[in-house]
């Protein structure tokens, strides 16, 4: 099936990363934006455009009645998620294919399974996936099962919501003394975030790197690897600077971690652009989510394997399959990406308004992908991230030094962002060495569980 036309329900610089993409296969697009985004650049750029509600996201780019009705007005084939928003909701992924719409992006019973924390953990344990030693289940209501598991799994832990993400709905536990009242203030902030109190309990590794896995999966019981991230650099639980390959992580482990990805595919059939999280330590991988999406972080993965993942998401739900096989991957060179965000750079507050003036680095190995331009008007309905700054070269260490001049080169005024804090990092010695673990920054900055 050839796909003629995608409407892409999402907005920002990953919306534009779509737009470019449909445009080299000849692909139409459509644009949808809420009344604070008419000016996005991938509106401007689109085929056609259709406004769906006003600024706040739950009236627009959460309307899932909204996006279809602008898929149907507009004869749309597909509709591609992006990543936010509604990229893993299972009802909408199922209401898109109810209404005759092909939905990039996995089968609505895929990611439900891996949506749900426990259930994930059952499913890759399943499939043979190294798991974190936990309670094997949601926890109940009785205060001395709870710290009969969470002896058996050895203190400290970790309680996490079910149905979580982003940090919510998580309390780590390094005495007994605590664990009955972490429990139940993360069972509080997950039914407010995410309308569901089901947590469950995990060993809390005290020096991990947070080491991801990309698959692609073509629905059909065949899937490939992209080989592993590092996104160890993050402050609460939110990544900050992602690279690939990861430091220290040997071929021989790449290729055996791959595996147990790929096989875990093929089990669930698994359609799509995936990730696979692992919490990595002493040479052990300890799953802890998949991601049923493309990834903010996907650039690097392209950088060093020459794969356009976009690509190979629409190939996918046409029907294609892949363009490329697991033997025609190699991992060449090196990629770092910081997200730049419209945030004070010590306060973290974010920093919505007009950019009065706005330059993107160049120069060999210098990719950046942004939405944003002079005169463009940050909104502060959205999340704060305004850009993607990469880097490739042949070493780590250069791709380091390609990043160091072009933050230098970067201009973003008008608005308070990140970039400080980049510079800063780009010259500390710590990640120079690489391997950092996933508490490194947060040490670094003087933040507090």
């Amino acid at each position: 099936m050839t796909i003629d036309k995608i409407l892409i329900a999402n907005r920002g610089e990953i919306a534009l990363r779509i737009l470019r993409t449909c445009r080299e296969l000849g692909i139409k697009t459509v644009a949808v934006y809420s009344e604070a985004d008419k000016d996005l650049m991938h509106v401007l750029l689109a085929d056609e455009a259709v406004c769906i509600g006003p600024a706040a996201a739950k009236s627009s780019y959460l309307n899932i009645p909204a996006l279809i009705s602008a898929a149907e007005v507009t004869d749309a084939m597909a509709i591609h998620p992006g990543y936010g928003f509604l990229a893993e909701n299972a009802d909408f992924a199922e209401q898109v294919e109810k209404s005759g719409f092909i939905f990039i992006g996995p089968r609505a019973e895929s990611i439900r399974l891996m949506g749900d924390k426990v259930s994930a953990i059952k499913a890759m344990k399943a499939a043979g996936v190294p798991c974190v030693p936990g309670s094997d289940g949601p926890l109940g209501h009785n205060d001395q099962d709870n710290m009969k598991i969470a002896r058996r799994i050895g203190l400290p832990v970790i309680i996490k919501a079910a149905a979580g993400g982003g940090g919510r709905g998580m309390r780590v536990v390094h005495s007994e003394g605590h664990l009955i009242n972490a429990i139940s203030l993360a069972r509080s902030e997950a039914k407010t975030a995410f309308g569901d109190d089901t947590v469950y309990m995990e060993k809390f590794l005290e020096n991990p790197r947070h080491i991801e896995i990309q698959v692609l999966g073509d629905g059909k019981g065949n899937a490939i690897h992209l080989g592993e991230r590092d996104c160890s650099m993050q402050r609460r639980h939110q990544k900050v600077i992602e690279e690939a390959p990861a430091v220290g992580i040997t071929e021989k482990e790449r290729i055996a971690i791959g595996k147990r990805c790929v096989q875990a595919c093929k089990e669930i059939k698994y359609r799509g652009a995936g990730t696979f999280e692992f919490l990595y330590q002493d040479g052990q991988f300890y799953f802890i989510e998949m991601n049923t999406r493309i990834q903010v972080e996907h650039p690097v993965t392209e950088m060093i394997t020459g794969v356009d993942i976009v690509r190979e998401q629409i190939r996918i739900a046409s029907g294609k399959g892949f363009s490329i096989k697991q033997s025609d991957i190699t991992w060449k060179g090196h990629a770092m990406e910081c997200r730049i965000n419209a945030e004070d750079p010590t306060k973290f507050t974010p920093s919505p308004g007009k950019i009065t003036h706005y330059h993107a680095p160049g120069g060999n190995g210098v990719r950046m992908d942004s939405h944003v331009y002079g005169g463009y008007v940050v909104p502060a309905f959205y999340d704060s991230m305004i850009g993607k700054l990469i880097t490739y070269a042949p070493t780590r260490e250069l791709a380091m030094i390609r990043m160091r001049n072009a933050l230098d080169e970067l201009v973003v005024e008008g608005i308070k962002t990140n970039i400080a804090l980049h510079q800063e990092l780009m010259r500390d010695t710590h990640f120079a060495k690489g391997g950092t673990n996933i508490h490194y920054l947060e040490k670094k900055l003087g933040i507090k569980d």
